[in-house]
């Protein structure tokens, strides 16, 4: 297996995902020096997944003819100016356009080292591969968002901003210095093709199933530094340190989803749905015993890391033939649902408070749930009408 490279792209999504994700932990003392609220700075993470949603497709498709090395480093070096930006922002405005410049980096990064990750360990293997590419994903919320609120809660979130600048410009370095050579896909679909696969309504099904997970997710996920210091009591370094331990477990949920996603993708998406709602439900009730919130928190950590590379090759396999095309659909998707679900979460707080952001975000996951069972109703029938399609065939050839 060709890992090294694997490896590099996944430390680069790390970073990539950790930009993305890092406002999660940042918010509350972001706010406070903003002199906004806390619904207000969760726009940002609204728009940034806005803006991932909206130019995605369109962006994969054009740059999927490219040189793969070359533009996986300006991608990353695009990442480093904006956090740099970000760190010196002197109000929300400024923020928020800082933060949509790598918001139009995320979807291109994401899907064509996807699929860069799957034709060099090869298709039959591919939720093997993107869970290495998720790995970095995970990552993230293991180390990036807890890390960069340690930093926040000692120097100030800005030098967090300063801190994943300078990362950034160093990976862009290491994927110029080892990252092999990667040429342009020549048999990439042109644009028009690509768009076609959208007449398929099975697959507009799975991108809908992301989009309602992801809402479901972010509803609470987004606010959970929030939660911990409301709820909890926590200061920042118990929320640094909690998050940490929200990703870590992460780790399990990642390798689980990678490994069962290949048997059979909508099934996997039941097998953390259901549980993930659950601990979503237990979160609030939990949080006055430690113990309680530790086992809620875990369920929900592990459940939501699975949905990450499940959701990516479910929608990858269900268009084999343009599979970049695909997974910048579940990109564009899934930010859907982060930036839906931001807004979502916002107005749960300010209408009933933050407690109950569990419960709003375990409901949007039942409908998912819902849905991942129509599919799977919908696939069985196509699979049976292409069986009788291919023996009424048969039995007319003969």
């Amino acid at each position: 297996m060709p890992l090294f490279p694997i490896l590099l792209l996944s430390a680069a999504g790390f970073t990539v995902l950790t930009t993305e994700f890092i406002l999660v932990g940042l918010l509350p003392p972001l706010a406070r020096d903003l002199g906004v609220s806390i619904p207000q700075a969760g726009l940002l993470v609204s728009l940034f997944a806005f803006a991932v949603a909206a130019s995605g497709p369109f962006l994969t498709a054009y740059f999927s003819r490219f040189e793969r090395k070359r533009l996986f480093v300006i991608v990353l070096v695009l990442f480093g100016l904006s956090n740099a930006a970000a760190a010196l922002a002197p109000n929300l405005g400024v923020m928020a356009l800082a933060r949509l410049i790598p918001a139009l980096g995320v979807p291109v990064f994401w899907a064509l080292a996807s699929e860069t990750a799957v034709d060099l360990i090869g298709h039959e293997r591919a939720g093997r591969a993107i869970s290495i590419i998720s790995f970095g994903v995970i990552c993230a919320t293991v180390l990036g968002v807890p890390i960069g609120t340690l930093i926040s809660d000692a120097y100030g979130w800005r030098i967090a901003f300063a801190a994943l600048s300078a990362v950034a410009f160093a990976k862009a370095a290491l994927l110029l210095w080892f990252l092999p050579g990667q040429t342009r896909q020549q048999d990439a679909l042109p644009l028009s093709q690509q768009f076609r696969v959208l007449r398929d309504p099975l697959l507009v099904g799975h991108v809908a199933l992301s989009v309602v997970l992801f809402t479901g997710m972010f509803t609470a996920y987004t606010y959970l530094a929030d939660m911990l210091e409301r709820l909890a009591g926590f200061d920042g370094r118990w929320i640094g340190w909690t998050l940490m331990a929200f990703g870590a477990v992460g780790l399990i949920g990642n390798s689980l989803g990678g490994r069962m996603v290949d048997r059979h993708p909508i099934r996997a998406s039941l097998m953390f749905s259901a549980p993930m709602a659950l601990g979503l439900i237990a979160v609030v009730p939990a949080v006055g015993s430690m113990v309680g919130l530790i086992l809620a928190l875990a369920l929900w950590g592990v459940t939501q890391a699975a949905l990450f590379p499940v959701s990516h090759v479910r929608v990858m396999k269900a268009a084999p033939g343009a599979s970049a095309f695909a997974a910048s659909l579940n990109v564009s998707g899934a930010n859907l649902g982060i930036g839906v679900g931001a807004l979502i979460g916002g107005r749960v707080i300010d209408a009933v408070g933050v407690g109950g952001l569990g419960y709003a975000a375990a409901a949007i996951v039942a409908v998912a749930i819902a849905l991942s069972l129509w599919l799977m109703a919908a696939q069985a029938r196509a699979a049976a009408d292409a069986v009788a399609d291919a023996e009424s065939c048969a039995d007319g050839a003969t």
